[in-house]
Formats: C-alpha cells, sequence, structure tokens
C-alpha cells in the first residue's frame, strides 16, 4: 500500500514538496526519520540568566500583532501568562500561526531568553503545556511549503494504513541481538515517549540498514569471487625494466611499489582485482601502460573505461604517446566515434588486431567482441555502476582488473567496503609538480583575487572558476551565468571566457571543454561538471566561490584541475563561513589527509563528490559515528553468504540481487 494518495492532505502539490525530501510513497514516508531530537524541559525562569535557552509554557495573555519589514518579513510578538510571571514574545517570520493564537491558549515557547528586556525571542513555538515533564520533540527535515507538524501527521497518517512493512533482520540474528520489532522501533522514533527506548529502535534500524549495506558488498565480493583462478602471466624482466627506463621520466618510488604489487597479481594464479589510488597528477595512468604492456608481451587484449568522452581521448592521446616506438595497435572507441569506424574497430577487436581499446561505456556495448581480453581497467571507478563494470570484465575469459581512483578513500572505510581488494596507494608526487598553493580569500577581498587572476592571465595561463553550489539545477544555470556576466565586466575586453553547467547537451559542454583545453577560452566558468574531465596542463588557477558548501574531498578534486605542470599553479577558496574546516586545505595538498579529516568532519558524506552512488546515502545509519555497529553487521553479513542463507529470506534476497540491475 505505497499510494500517497490515501493520506488525508496529500494531493499533487504536497506530493512534490514530500518528492523534495525523496518521499514518494508510504514506506517512504515512514522511514523518514528525525535528524535530531529536542529534549524539552520546562525552565526555571528566575535561574535563567541573559540569553539563556529558555523552554516554558504559559497561556496566550494578548492578540499577537504583526509587523512586516524588508518585503515579505515579518515580526509577531504578544504576552504569554506564564505559572511566574507575564512575559513578552517576539517571533520572527511565523505571521502564519497568527490566527492560531488566540487568548488563553496553551501553549510551549522554545527561545532565547532576554532577562533585562522581560522578553523571549523565540525559536519555535508549539501547542500545548509542556508541564513538568520531559518531553521528546522529534525534529525532521522540511521544505518551504511543508512544515515540521505537517510532515509529523502524514507521517501518521502513514502508520493508520497499517503498510506491511519488510523486515530485513533476520529472525536468530534478532533474537541474538534482543532488537526491537521493526514496526515498534519506527513507532518510537516518530513518537518518543523514553530516551533509552529511541536508542534501542535506533540500533536496531541502523543495523538493519548497514546489515543490507554489507550483504549487498558481500554479495558482489562473492560473485567476484567466481572469477578469482586466473591464468599467470610470464613476467619478461628485461623487456619491463626497459620500457620503464625509457618513459620520459622518472618513476616515483610509490609508482614503482605498484608496479611490484601488479606484477606479482598478474604472475600469480589469482585474478588481479586492485584498487589503485592516489591523487589528481600522481601517476596512476603511467602504471596502467606498464600493466597494458606487460598483457602485450603475453598476447592479450587490454581496455581501459572512463567516465567521459574528453577524458577517453586525453587518456589515448597519452597512451600512444608512452607507446611510442613499439608496434602495438591502440585504438579509441566512444560515442561520437563514425559508424564505419566503429565496426572496423568492431571487427578489429574480434580478431584481435587491436592490443590496447580506450572509450568510455561504448566499450561495453553488446557489439563490442574481444578475441583474448586480458586486462581491464575503469578510471574513477565509483562513476561506473556495478553492471557497467561486470558487463567489461564478462568480454574476458578470467580478465584481470584494476581500477584506479582519483578520489582518495579513508582507511577504515576503504577496508570495510574493498575488503576483498587489494589496494595500492600512490602518494609521492612526480619531481617536477609544484604544490599548489591554497588561499582562504573572504568575499570582501574579490578585488585582492582578481588582481591574482590578472597576474596569472598576464602570464598567458588559464584560470578555473567555479560557481557556488546550489541543489537545483536550473539554479546552478542561473549561478553560473550571473558569475560569467561578472567576470565578462572584469576581463572581457582583453580575454576569452567560457561557460559550462549541467543543463548543457553533451556536445555543448564537449566544445566548450576542447576550446579551453586548446587556449581558444582563457576563463571557464563551471558548475562541478569539470571535477573530472580536462587535463589543461596551461590551466594555473582554480577559484572556487562559496567553498563552504562543498565537502574538503570535493574541494581537492576540483583544486586537481591545477598543477597538471611545472608551472606554479594556485588554489583560491572564497568563503567567509567555516574558516576552520576550509583551512586544512591551506595547509596540506595529501588527499588521504583530507580524505581523511573529510571523513571525521563529515561522516560518509560527499566522499565521492558531488555525484555519489545513491547506495552510500543511509536515512539513519552515519559510517563515522556508526562504525562498530558497521563492523557486526559485516561480520553477520559474512557469515549470511558464507552459509548461502539467501534462499531462506526472499525479501532480503530480492533487494540484495535488484540493486546490482543498475547502469
Amino acid at each position: 500500500m505505497d499510494d500517497l494518495n490515501l493520506i488525508k492532505g496529500i494531493g499533487p502539490k504536497t506530493k512534490g514538496y514530500l518528492e523534495k525530501l525523496n518521499i514518494y510513497n508510504v514506506n517512504d514516508l515512514i522511514c523518514h526519520f528525525p535528524f535530531r531530537y529536542e529534549i524539552l524541559k520546562r525552565s526555571d525562569l528566575f535561574n535563567l540568566r541573559q540569553d539563556d535557552k529558555i523552554i516554558i509554557d504559559g497561556y496566550i495573555d494578548s492578540t499577537p500583532s504583526v509587523f512586516r519589514f524588508k518585503g515579505k518579513m515579518n515580526k509577531m510578538s504578544f504576552r504569554l501568562r506564564t505559572k511566574e510571571a507575564i512575559i513578552n514574545v517576539v517571533i520572527f517570520n511565523r505571521a502564519f500561526l497568527k490566527n492560531n493564537l488566540t487568548i488563553n491558549k496553551e501553549i510551549t515557547v522554545i527561545g532565547k531568553w532576554d532577562l533585562l528586556k522581560n522578553t523571549i525571542v523565540a525559536s519555535d513555538i508549539m501547542f500545548g503545556l509542556i508541564g513538568n515533564e520531559i518531553k521528546i520533540e522529534p525534529i525532521y527535515h522540511t521544505v518551504t511549503g511543508l512544515g515540521r507538524k505537517q510532515i509529523i501527521n502524514f507521517i501518521d497518517g502513514a502508520f493508520n494504513l497499517n503498510p506491511e512493512i519488510d523486515d530485513y533482520v533476520p529472525d536468530f540474528l534478532a533474537s541474538k541481538y534482543n532488537f526491537l520489532d521493526k514496526r515498534e522501533s519506527l513507532s518510537i522514533l516518530h513518537h518518543p515517549k523514553d530516551i533509552n527506548k529511541v536508542k534501542k529502535a535506533m540500533l536496531r534500524l541502523k543495523y538493519e540498514e548497514l546489515f543490507m549495506f554489507m550483504l549487498k558488498i558481500n554479495f558482489l565480493k562473492s560473485k567476484n569471487n567466481e572469477f578469482k583462478k586466473g591464468q599467470p602471466k610470464e613476467m619478461d624482466k628485461d623487456k619491463i625494466e626497459t620500457f620503464i627506463d625509457n618513459l620520459p621520466f622518472k618513476l616515483t618510488s610509490d609508482q614503482l611499489k605498484a608496479v611490484e604489487d601488479i606484477m606479482s597479481d598478474l604472475s600469480s594464479n589469482r585474478v588481479m582485482n586492485r584498487l589503485l589510488q592516489g591523487d589528481v597528477g600522481s601517476g596512476k595512468t603511467v602504471v596502467a601502460v606498464i600493466a597494458m604492456y606487460i598483457m602485450y608481451l603475453n598476447n592479450f587484449q587490454s581496455a581501459l573505461m572512463v567516465p567521459t568522452e574528453i577524458l577517453a581521448k586525453q587518456h589515448y592521446k597519452n597512451i600512444k604517446e608512452l607507446f611510442k616506438g613499439i608496434d602495438i595497435n591502440i585504438r579509441l572507441l566512444i560515442s561520437s566515434t563514425p559508424k564505419a569506424e566503429k565496426n572496423e574497430i568492431y571487427k578489429e577487436l574480434e580478431e584481435g588486431n587491436i592490443n590496447i581499446i580506450v572509450g568510455t561505456h561504448a566499450i561495453i556495448q553488446d557489439t563490442v567482441s574481444f578475441s583474448r581480453l586480458g586486462l581491464v581497467i575503469t578510471d574513477e571507478q565509483h562513476r561506473f555502476g556495478v553492471k557497467q563494470r561486470n558487463n567489461l570484465r564478462s568480454k574476458g575469459e578470467l580478465a584481470d582488473i584494476l581500477y584506479m581512483s582519483a578520489t582518495p578513500i579513508p582507511r577504515t572505510y576503504a577496508l570495510t567496503i574493498y575488503g576483498d581488494m587489494d589496494i595500492t596507494n600512490i602518494k609521492t608526487m612526480p619531481s617536477n609538480r609544484k604544490s599548489i598553493i591554497t588561499y582562504l580569500k573572504q568575499p570582501n577581498e574579490i578585488k585582492d583575487v582578481l588582481a591574482m587572476i590578472n597576474d596569472e592571465l598576464d602570464l598567458n595561463h588559464q584560470i578555473y572558476v567555479v560557481a557556488p553550489l546550489i541543489e537545483e539545477n536550473e539554479k546552478d544555470q542561473e549561478n553560473v551565468e550571473k558569475l560569467t556576466r561578472q567576470f565578462e565586466l572584469a576581463f572581457g575586453k582583453k580575454y576569452n571566457i567560457g561557460m559550462l553547467h549541467g543543463k548543457m547537451a553533451s556536445s555543448e559542454k564537449e566544445k566548450i571543454m576542447n576550446e579551453y583545453a586548446n587556449g581558444d577560452i582563457n576563463i571557464l566558468i563551471s558548475t562541478t561538471v569539470i571535477e573530472v574531465g580536462i587535463d589543461v596542463k596551461n590551466a594555473t588557477m582554480m577559484v572556487i566561490f562559496d567553498a563552504q558548501k562543498f565537502g574538503l574531498s570535493t574541494l581537492h578534486q576540483l583544486r586537481g584541475r591545477v598543477g597538471r605542470s611545472n608551472l606554479q599553479s594556485y588554489c583560491i577558496l572564497i568563503s567567509e563561513h567555516e574558516k576552520e574546516r576550509l583551512k586544512i586545505m591551506t595547509e596540506t595538498n595529501d588527499g588521504f589527509e583530507i580524505s581523511e579529516a573529510d571523513f571525521k568532519l563529515r561522516g560518509q558524506g560527499d566522499l565521492f563528490g558531488v555525484r555519489q552512488s545513491g547506495d552510500m546515502n543511509f536515512k539513519i545509519a552515519d559510517l563515522k559515528k556508526d562504525f562498530k555497529i558497521l563492523m557486526k553487521a559485516k561480520e553477520d553479513a559474512n557469515m549470511f553468504i558464507k552459509k548461502s542463507m539467501m534462499d531462506d529470506y526472499p525479501a532480503i534476497k530480492r533487494i540484495v540481487e535488484g540493486s546490482f540491475n543498475l547502469d
């Protein structure tokens, strides 16, 4: 029974508001959990000092008066008769409550106590007396047009429909941990009476969410394990060393260690399943190229899949350069490849004439077959769905897998999610790279920022400017357009300014990115769509407006767009908020340090940037705060899979297997 229309008060308009909160059916509504609880205990008026928080109840003693100012803003005031005294109440932007605040109405007021003026500056007004009890008030995320009270009423309406509630904790585990019933747990969270019961209900629901999460991860791992036994590759160390010596640069110690790890994997009788992670510019691609060379020496084909066409072209160009002088056939396959050329590539891949194919998801289409695919590499691997990665791997018999990511993952997080995957970290940067200098500036220092931009432009360098982040795409577009107009005024007479945002057609985005890469655009103003994609060695400055709206890991990814050559590069974060958090960016360029700091500050948050996988958005659990529960859930999920218990729990099986029908 998922129809929200069955709940009184929910029509098309309200449905639209609920959808903004990711509520699409009755179950979503019941699982719209409070994000915190307000513990309400009546204050002792005579023990309060100036500006203390106050919670007090009483009776309305005067008709509220409303004063309107600055357009839509308003201030409402009235007198409240409490058992101690008559006091004044002032509250802002709640004029809509006026008709309900009648003389002698019982209310509870929460706010700040202005002792000198005998006034409460209220933050909230609730109907009814609190008395001497301790009340627990659930606080929900809301949207404009939909208040807390309405959400509570709708949740109650959902419970009244008595919907079927699937329980995803196996009965033997529920019994082992003495968990509350799921329906009871949900009811307790929405109608809290006792804080200890709230904690018990929360534990039960957090465990369920984390158990299902780990079950999905472990189910995928068990599927991966079907590919475990591999075919050992010969290591012609002389040829490999000669190839490395002939590279146009010297490998760092971390790159050499990564090559050793990969050689060890490929020469074993196990299929390689390795994650290679390191900052943008740390040299992951050349390590992958060496792996491809080893496969070429063993007469195997390699495939590199990347998320965008521009990145595919970039990799194709770089890889061809690194293999210069070696008789190796490398081809590029992307959606925009002409049809005749695509057919030619399909034929050559099937016949084994192509040694390395670089491309986007175009290389996993049904029309693509390989003669002897031995190595599958995915770059920015978290940006591909499970199904896409498996589609590519299944095109080769016992293919070795190398995942690459420029988004360093916190250690505890990586151990949990990639428990069966070998992880290699590249931390040292190539010696010709200079550290990016990062500044934190306030909006009122914009003249200094413009002067710094001008200095770089005078040196014929290019600039990235990232617009403030807003959730709605159309506002993202407005932001970019507004910023572009401002930059046109400042620099438009002398320099070319380009604009990029998510609403543009792919072809238009590609055109702008290519113009920037070719140096035809001097300043590129964009949303975070440039986070992954372009390697412009001449770009030396990244300017990010409203930096406080981004996670540290996302800021670090954006910063990685510059500093791609031996030129000194800069990143300017503009913000008057969260200076302590953002200060970390000015102190280190180490993505691993930053990801750990981000994890501590934000929980699992936005570790993978703005396009994070939906599977990672927990409704009630938090990877950082609930790590102990996660580890217990991981242990139980492992046991559940090993004992092949999935068939005994059809509801769990349906959800777990269904979650991998992803694009």
